[in-house]
């Protein structure tokens, strides 16, 4: 008995794994490699019309059945069971019943012929009920090898139950986990973050994970990488925001929006800001869609100091969880110097590093207080995620890593420079009185 059984067990579980190969591999080609490249093989319409065709060949079936048995098919449903009179007052109505009954009584007085107007409504109501109908699921004429479908469903014949059974395990087996998008795309997001975090030997620790985001506002945080987002997305998901780009950073950001609720911006939205304000709390208005990540400097600052954050997310007037990332440059510096690198070169570099060490630290929510404008309350975040990582906590926009300074800025210290000159001439003319 146990030579027996082993190779049958054997048997069994190779047939299980292919089944299961089998099903990942349609899974890869069918749904992810479209959902990514943005292609349709139209393989919605050829299902529809399949469908149609079963539903045809099935009711065939089931109409011939029902011919040479003699049965009634289908519920005869019209909108008008009874032959209903004209709709009329109901003076008007009992005078015209008294009338053909022969009453002699006045209007005023009661009369036993009024009973059966009373009855002949009632039984009309019961048996042509319309606004119940309204709330019963619609007769097909079709059967589309559902349960509600035709209210006399009896066995057939043997195709039919095997190709009803074939839809059950169909809807049940594939369509449903399918549909399951919202749970099962969180899950496959942290698989495929765990799976980057692991391949650049990234040894992470978090701080304070009771304070991690929630679905009602948006996670920011000091920017030092495009990793910044493999590491925050390594512990929960996150809706990302940014600009559109091209390359493989372009490929990667339209397969990603394919599956998430990710925000990108073209560079001409990027300066509407009433426009992207209106984005970013429509996204945080809706508490099914996962917290926005944002990271309000603007470009990769090199680890050491936190420069200014823009105002633009701080005036949405939602809670802001902040997060301070500091990253241990003994084993490989995380840096992107993106007027230096390419994202391809720059990822081989990380790759090639010893490892990737930071700690990442949740810190409180915080909201917009009474009378704080949305500057002061950005660097108000700010300076509490520059002293919890350790960072300089710096007033400079990081745009200047690309552009140059403001006129501005030199005209204010021309000025400042020139009440100096001017002040030490009046001194000395003072003096020489």
């Amino acid at each position: 008995m146990t030579w027996f059984t082993l190779p049958v067990g054997n048997l069994l579980c190779t047939c299980l794994s292919i089944l299961i190969t089998v099903w990942f591999t349609l899974l890869f080609v069918i749904v992810i490699v479209p959902a990514a490249l943005g292609v349709s093989f139209s393989i919605h319409n050829f299902y529809m019309r399949t469908l149609l065709k079963i539903f045809e060949w099935t009711t065939l079936r089931m109409e011939l059945q029902a011919k040479e048995k003699n049965q009634q098919l289908y519920k005869s449903f019209t909108n008008g069971i009874i032959n209903k009179e004209p709709l009329l007052s109901v003076r008007q109505e009992i005078q015209d019943l008294r009338g053909s009954l022969r009453c002699s009584g006045s209007q005023s007085e009661f009369e036993m012929a009024d009973i059966f107007y009373f009855c002949r409504r009632g039984v009309e109501s019961i048996v042509d009920d319309e606004v119940t109908k309204c709330f019963s699921a619609q007769e097909l004429e079709k059967w589309n090898l559902l349960t509600r479908s035709n209210y006399n469903f009896h066995h057939i014949n043997l195709k039919v139950t095997v190709l009803w059974g074939l839809g059950l395990l169909l809807r049940y087996g594939v369509l449903l986990p399918l549909r399951l998008r919202s749970y099962l795309s969180e899950k496959v997001h942290l698989m495929g973050y765990r799976i980057c975090v692991n391949s650049l030997t990234a040894i992470i620790t978090y701080h304070n994970r009771e304070n991690r985001p929630k679905n009602d506002g948006i996670c920011v945080a000091n920017h030092t990488t495009p990793i910044d987002v493999i590491i925050l997305a390594n512990d929960r998901c996150y809706s990302l925001v940014g600009q559109v780009h091209g390359g493989l950073l372009g490929m990667i950001q339209t397969a990603m929006v394919k599956s998430s609720p990710h925000i990108w911006f073209d560079r001409a939205e990027v300066k509407d800001r009433h426009l992207v304000a209106k984005r970013l709390s429509d996204h945080v208005a809706d508490k099914t869609k996962q917290p926005i990540l944002i990271f309000p400097e603007g470009t990769c600052v090199n680890n050491t100091s936190v420069m200014m954050f823009k105002k633009g997310s701080f005036e949405i007037g939602c809670t802001v969880y902040p997060v301070a990332i500091k990253y241990d440059p003994r084993f490989g510096d995380a840096f992107w110097n993106s007027s230096k690198f390419g994202l391809v070169g720059y990822l081989l570099r990380m790759m090639s590093s010893w490892a990737i060490v930071c700690s990442v630290w949740y810190l409180p929510p915080m909201n917009r207080e009474e009378g704080e404008d949305a500057i002061q309350f950005a660097n108000r975040v700010k300076a509490a995620i520059a002293a919890q990582g350790g960072l300089v906590d710096l007033v400079w926009d990081a745009g200047l890593k690309r552009a140059k300074v403001k006129d501005n800025f030199k005209e204010e210290q021309q000025k400042q420079y020139s009440k100096v000159i001017v002040g030490d001439h009046e001194d000395q003319s003072d003096n020489k009185r």
